[in-house]
């Protein structure tokens, strides 16, 4: 089962965050197979950390729950609050195998909250620059709550577009790159 997440700092835990990095690498080291994709998350300067994604395979909800809320930044309360949902691998690959490589352009986190009936289930056309696509989905998959994207794009609206906005609550636009050792 995937699972997506999404871990929001607190305002003011850069420095708990750079102190845990090497503790929190070392807990997603235990996950490499498993992890679809990960990646910090930037406010508009491109610098100041916001958030943490994580894209797993997991074998079910309660080991999803234990990924989340053992992470050693969300233990020592770098965390906010976490978005957890199952999530579905419409890209069928993980982030390495994106065929536009870790660098250049500008790489986003679009966050499409759902209402109502589903939206934007089938890959949407700009598929060369997606990074990882997929419906949120309900614990027992069968209720569609929304849309994430990790993708390349020339600017935030650019990246907006790939969700169709008159379907959502809610859609977020996130700086975001990929995530792991350096």
């Amino acid at each position: 089962m995937e699972f997506f997440c999404y871990h929001r700092d607190r305002p003011g835990s850069v420095p708990l965050r750079e102190e845990l990095l090497e503790e929190h690498w070392s807990y997603m080291d235990r996950y490499a197979k498993e992890l679809i994709a990960r990646g910090p998350t930037f406010a508009a300067d491109g610098e100041t950390l916001t958030g943490s994604v994580h894209i797993v395979d997991l074998p079910d909800p309660t080991a999803a729950r234990a990924f989340v809320f053992d992470e050693p930044c969300y233990q020592a309360g770098a965390y906010r609050d976490v978005l957890l949902r199952r999530w579905h691998n419409k890209l069928g690959r993980t982030m390495w195998d994106f065929p536009g490589g870790r660098t250049g352009g500008n790489r986003y986190l679009v966050l499409g909250l759902g209402a109502g009936e589903p939206a934007d289930l089938a890959v949407p056309p700009a598929g060369d620059d997606l990074i990882a696509y997929g419906p949120l989905l309900s614990d027992d998959g069968n209720t569609w709550l929304g849309t994430a994207a990790l993708l390349r794009a020339p600017d935030p609206a650019s990246a907006r577009a790939v969700l169709t906005a008159d379907r959502y609550a809610d859609i977020e636009v996130h700086d975001w790159e990929f995530g792991g050792r350096r």
